[in-house]
């Protein structure tokens, strides 16, 4: 081992802390409730710590050779640094936040067991500064994540967390033959190592492309990238609040993060991998706000925002090889939406554990209402909400006008050189009409809680005012929610985190400073905000609401179950097709040694039968009593059995004789050597 052994501390930590809470945990629950939050605040700090060294110029990196046969190698820069404090940071509010949340759980320890592991394999791959360490801790997250999934124990939980392993199984599979073939063709997992390798690489790109499609399948999967998003609008919904804040918040970030390590790495300002980035991105973006305004259940409306806030990102990754040198505003624009969002989700999901541990329900027509006279509640949700719709002033509106400005950028460029601008052109229409797409889904949720009135159980909802939640709930809601505004209204502060974090991605500052607040940036803004507010009249108040029996408006979900993605493709494709072609394989290779055997044995037949019609040893076989026998054959799968017969015509005397036993010796001497020299 050799190196600074904070960054061992920070992966190990609060795995051997999930351990030490559990052993507290079987005597005293609220004792290891706060051993939980002790470990979450030291593991807070001890990131903090790093800042003033990073700041001197040191270099921060830990190795540990030897670990599973290779090694684990840990590096600290100013984005991993960013990322590792934000980790930690949603890990400690949301532990605080449990303590209330689960005061009427079972299997608590099993959670917080599985929750610490998963913070330290979280950091394990935020500090990864090697492809197989990035494996090797994203594979412990994949499997630990599970648990928190299956938590509730429940049919839709168990069904959700079923989907979640499969997808994590298969992305990881994935993943490490990608992985494999870098090693191959690069001859090194070294991040760094692997860029300069690319640096004039000239040998076989197809190899290249192809590892880094496997690797994006990997990490994609777990990002919520489609087509791999399917997981996760039935995993938030059925995991514990607490849970679905560090799925949205982060989990999908450990896969943006190794997207990053390809797109950056292998691909830096490669626009032809940009393209593909960017495709997927906004098919991402679009498909997940179109489903979060059709859906009715809180939670899962927030899970395809966060699909849709994924492929805003994806969108940044994509037009930062499209631009190639000329990417700042990509680069600054992709590592500042990842904060904004893992931020935001960080209170938009505890902000629904509110309304769910007070009324076990998360359909919109049953929890409508819940919020009023709520202030608290309204004023951390509300703020989440201006926050992700791009809202001028607000953490969101930063990020995104950087997204939407590199696009234009790419317009301008290509107009200026003649180029064909038509297709950049129906990105920025999408991510404008995206931008209003999430306008219209949060504002849904807003006046729902907030707004309107229930009217059934309202007078119900009316009496939980006050007593809702704790004064410490309370904080963990109310303290990330001012970073919203704190971002929004001195964007400079955002400046800094992104030139800090910048050069993860081979990012450079800007060529000159970007005016936030200038009418070229906010007419943007303006624009989705509008779209937005039409789309919420004329669709979800015009078409997606209906009348129930007494009269009262309902909202509905008129989207076919039938073509729901996971049940009529996925589900039958891993759970019918792939394993049928997996038997008719397993069938066919099966029956190979059989079929080799008979082929064997009849031709070992007919060469004894033509040895004996030549080879003249003074007998009359006719007048021996040659004897028939009967070899038979059947494949189990392994070696020959007997079985059905086959007749075959041989002589004692002369099977037992010594020149015909040389005569076999010869010829399986000579069918080995034939066979080494084709295979040589």
């Amino acid at each position: 081992m050799s190196g600074n052994i904070l960054l061992l501390f920070l992966v190990f930590w609060p795995i051997a802390g999930a351990f030490a809470g559990y052993l507290i945990g079987i005597g005293n629950k609220n004792r290891r409730d706060y051993f939980c939050m002790m470990v979450t605040f030291v593991e807070f700090a001890t990131v903090l710590s790093i800042f003033p060294i990073l700041k001197s110029g040191q270099e921060i990196s830990f190795q540990w050779i030897g670990f599973t046969g290779s090694r684990i190698y840990f590096v600290m820069d100013g984005f991993r640094l960013i990322y590792a404090a934000i980790a930690a940071f949603m890990w400690m509010m949301t532990t605080i936040f449990s303590h209330e949340y689960f005061s009427h759980y079972r299997n608590r320890n099993r959670y917080y067991l599985f929750v610490h592991i998963t913070l330290g394999a979280i950091m394990g791959v935020l500090l990864s500064a090697d492809l197989l360490t990035t494996f090797i801790f994203f594979e412990v997250m994949s499997f630990t994540s599970y648990v928190m999934v299956i938590h509730d124990e429940k049919e839709k939980a168990l069904d959700a967390a079923n989907t979640y392993m499969v997808i994590g199984v298969i992305g990881g599979l994935v993943l490490l033959m990608g992985i494999f073939l870098v090693q191959a063709h690069l001859g090194t997992t070294d991040m760094a190592a692997i860029s300069k390798a690319m640096t004039g690489y000239s040998g076989d790109m197809r190899s290249i492309y192809l590892a880094g499609m496997l690797m994006m399948v990997g990490f994609g999967a777990k990002a919520g990238m489609f087509p791999m998003h399917i997981w996760l609008p039935n995993a938030h919904p059925a995991a514990p609040a607490p849970a679905s804040a560090l799925l949205s918040g982060i989990l999908t970030k450990a896969g943006i993060y190794g997207a990053l390590l390809v797109s950056s790495n292998m691909f830096l300002h490669n626009a032809v991998w940009g393209k593909g980035i960017l495709i997927f991105g906004v098919i991402t973006m679009f498909i997940g706000a179109f489903f979060a305004i059709l859906s009715i259940d809180l939670k899962r409306t927030l899970a395809y925002s966060s699909v849709s806030q994924i492929g805003f990102i994806l969108v940044g990754i994509g037009m930062q090889g499209i631009l190639g040198e000329h990417g700042a505003l990509a680069v600054r624009g992709t590592l500042l939406h990842m904060i904004n969002h893992s931020i935001i989700k960080l209170v938009l999901f505890m902000a629904a554990g509110v309304v769910y541990m007070n009324l076990h329900e998360l359909d919109l027509n049953k929890i409508k209402g819940f919020g009023k006279r709520k202030p608290a509640l309204m004023l951390a949700f509300g703020l989440g909400v201006l926050a992700i719709i791009g809202m001028p002033f607000f953490s969101g509106y930063v990020s995104k006008t950087l997204l939407h400005e590199s696009i234009v950028e790419e317009i301008l460029h290509l107009a200026e050189h003649h180029g064909a601008t038509t297709f950049f052109k129906v990105v920025e229409g999408i991510f404008i009409l995206t931008g209003g797409m999430t306008t219209a889904y949060m504002t849904k949720l807003f006046i729902a809680l907030f707004i309107e009135k229930n009217p059934y159980t309202q007078d119900k909802f009316d009496s939980l005012n006050g007593k809702y939640m704790s004064a410490v709930s309370m904080l963990t809601l109310l303290i990330p929610s001012f970073i919203f505004i704190a971002f929004g209204t001195m964007p400079r502060i955002m400046d800094a985190i992104a030139t800090m974090g910048q050069g993860f991605m081979f990012g450079h500052d800007p060529a000159h400073a970007v005016l936030y607040f200038a009418w070229v940036n906010v007419k943007g803004a303006v624009a989705s905000l509008s779209i937005g507010a039409i789309l919420y009249v004329l669709v979800i108040r015009g078409l997606l609401m209906s009348k129930d029996e007494k009269g009262n408006a309902i909202y509905i979900n008129p989207w076919p179950s039938l073509l729901d993605l996971e049940k009529s493709f996925y589900k039958p494709l891993l759970g019918a097709v792939l394993p049928f072609i997996g038997a008719v394989f397993a069938r066919a290779v099966g029956s190979i040694p059989a079929l080799i055997g008979k082929a064997v044995y009849w031709l070992y037949a007919l060469i004894r039968s033509a040895v004996y019609s030549t080879l003249d040893i003074g007998v009359d076989t006719n007048n021996l009593g040659m004897e028939m026998t009967e070899l038979h054959f059947e494949s189990n799968g392994d070696h020959v059995n007997e079985g059905k017969p086959v007749r075959v015509l041989f002589g004692k005397i002369l099977s037992s004789s010594l020149s015909f036993s040389l005569i076999e010796f010869a010829s399986g001497l000579l069918a080995v050597l034939v066979i080494f020299l084709f295979i040589s």
